[in-house]
């Protein structure tokens, strides 16, 4: 096995590597069985949702609060560190610690007794969760060939729905199970939700000492880009890490000789647009989160411009990397907002129950989404052997299945054709998540994959995460503070929430216009800001 104190990128045990073999199908399975545990911790809050808020007594947009913004802002930005470490450290490795770690947050988020404690559980929950998936991209990008890539990736993407699916099941028969064995002064004074939340948590422990025991392929071989060790990965994700928390990001800035000036301007303003958002929605926890994300990123970015132009040039300065990375997180923006609020809304419109609900909505979710990322990704590979840009068709796929399955899901009267429609809706709108990763795998080094990864985590976790829970949940709160009823308030606020997609349909235009001459452009564009293509690794 790899030694972490030794350079990393070197193969374990100096063997030979068969790319896209039978112990690459096996390194894709141990690593969609994490992912899963990463939906499995994350997803579970939806089906525990009005059980939490009857507890703590929270409102629509804190629930989205803590499901969205507070995982998603620790989790965006720690995920570009981590990132970084995995494009130079031992990948299987830094999976294995991120899942210990996530899964003992999970576990300890059943100990929350106020909406603070939760809030907090939930910040480490997203720290350990951002490890996983652009290591993972960078590692299944070694094991298989690249015409492979986006039918891979959404193998790898199909843990989202499998997990989600296992959450909703379990959490909805531990809460009921549980509530209706202990009514009254359950032991230890545990919720239903408290022993869903560590019953979910403390199996990914040991599914971390699994993931450790995976060979770490070799960087860069399916390309015959191999990329050579880098002398010191220890200090790069000191680096990184300055780089993101305030206020040691000044400092990095200044060292790495990035403009203190821009990033203060930036500073005031992120501040200001923060304060008019608290003032608008009186959201206050909210704002101040997404504010230091967004203050956070771009101070990144200008470390990155300044210690690695290459890298920083590769992603942003491709027009098709910067629309592709708009267009499917403004997707997801609907994904994951009305995913979330989907149990809740039944619950309250129809009067399910939380285990009949979790049970089939979480099937829907585990086989329309297993079925739908998959099939998308094979499809989505072989349009691109049609045309450059054919990937990128299957967003307009996503957009206009998804408008029409989650109109009828939300306005049915009848709780059993809500379950079958969600089937549908998860089926259709599941068929992109191979497309953004893939495509960004495509335009930029193999040195530079984990990081590209995290761009694109970044992007979508804010738009899509941060705020599509938040905004249904702050919409849904307004209906109801003028006098409209709780469930049709959130139904209302789920059919609004599609709007969004004029701007994810202008963004597909644009990023099929300038793929094509992104990516036949790929080894120019690296070679004319100085990175060399003979396999040495660079800071």
């Amino acid at each position: 096995m790899s030694d972490e104190s030794t350079p990393t990128g070197t193969p374990d045990e100096g063997r030979s590597q068969e790319i896209g073999g039978p112990y690459a199908h096996y390194v894709l399975v141990v690593l969609v069985i994490v992912y899963v545990f990463n939906f499995i911790d994350r997803q579970i809050l939806s089906i525990l949702a009005e059980s939490i808020k009857a507890d703590l007594g929270i409102s629509d947009a804190q629930i989205g609060f803590l499901y969205g913004t507070v995982f998603a802002v620790f989790y965006a930005v720690f995920g570009i560190p981590l990132a970084r470490f995995a494009d130079v450290w031992v990948r299987r490795s830094l999976i294995s610690a991120g899942l210990l770690f996530w899964s003992a947050m999970t576990a300890l988020s059943g100990t929350a007794r106020s909406f603070s404690a939760l809030a907090l559980y939930r910040i480490g929950v997203g720290i350990g969760e951002a490890s996983a998936s652009p290591a993972a991209y960078s590692m299944l990008s070694d094991y298989y060939p690249p015409k492979w890539r986006a039918t891979v990736i959404a193998i790898y993407s199909s843990g989202v729905y499998i997990g989600a699916g296992i959450g909703l099941v379990l959490g909805g028969w531990i809460l009921d199970e549980w509530t209706a064995a202990f009514p009254a002064n359950p032991p230890l004074g545990l919720k239903g939700w408290h022993v869903a939340f560590m019953a979910v948590g403390l199996p990914g422990i040991l599914v971390a000492a699994w993931v450790r025991t995976l060979r770490e392929p070799i960087r860069g071989l399916s390309e015959g880009l191999v990329t050579k060790p880098h002398p010191a990965p220890y200090k790069v994700l000191g680096t990184e890490m300055a780089a993101v928390i305030p206020p040691f990001n000044v400092v990095e800035i200044v060292r790495s000789g990035a403009s203190l000036r821009f990033n203060l301007i930036a500073l005031v303003v992120i501040g200001v647009v923060s304060v008019l958002l608290i003032g608008l929605t009186g959201s206050v926890a909210q704002w101040v989160a997404t504010g230091i994300g967004v203050y956070v990123t771009v101070s990144w970015a200008q470390s990155l411009k300044s210690r690695d132009p290459a890298t920083f040039a590769m992603i942003f300065g491709s027009k098709a990397m910067i629309y592709t990375m708009i267009a499917f997180p403004t997707i997801a923006f609907v994904g994951y907002g009305v995913s979330f609020w989907t149990a809740p809304f039944l619950m309250r419109a129809h009067g399910a129950t939380a285990t009949e609900v979790g049970i089939w909505l979480g099937l829907g979710a585990a086989t329309g989404g297993f079925l739908g990322v998959t099939v998308g990704g094979v499809a989505a590979d072989w349009l691109k052997t049609k045309f450059p840009s054919g990937r990128l068709v299957l967003g307009y796929v996503a957009i206009v299945g998804t408008v029409p399955a989650v109109l009828a899901l939300i306005y049915t009267e009848s709780l059993y054709f809500a379950f079958w429609i969600n089937f549908v809706a998860m089926l259709v709108g599941a068929c992109w998540p191979g497309v953004p990763p893939s495509t960004a795998n495509d335009l930029v080094m193999p040195r530079m994959r984990a990081v590209a990864g995290a761009y694109y985590i970044l992007v979508n976790t804010f738009i899509g995460l941060a705020l599509g829970p938040y905004v249904i949940g702050q919409i849904s709160d307004v209906f109801m503070a003028h006098g409209v009823a709780s469930a049709e308030a959130l139904r209302n606020a789920m059919a609004w929430s599609m709007l969004i997609f004029v701007v994810s349909i202008f963004c597909l235009i644009q990023a099929q216009r300038h793929l094509p001459k992104d990516e036949a452009g790929r080894l120019d564009r690296a070679r004319a800001m100085g990175e060399s293509l003979d396999g040495s690794a660079s800071s």
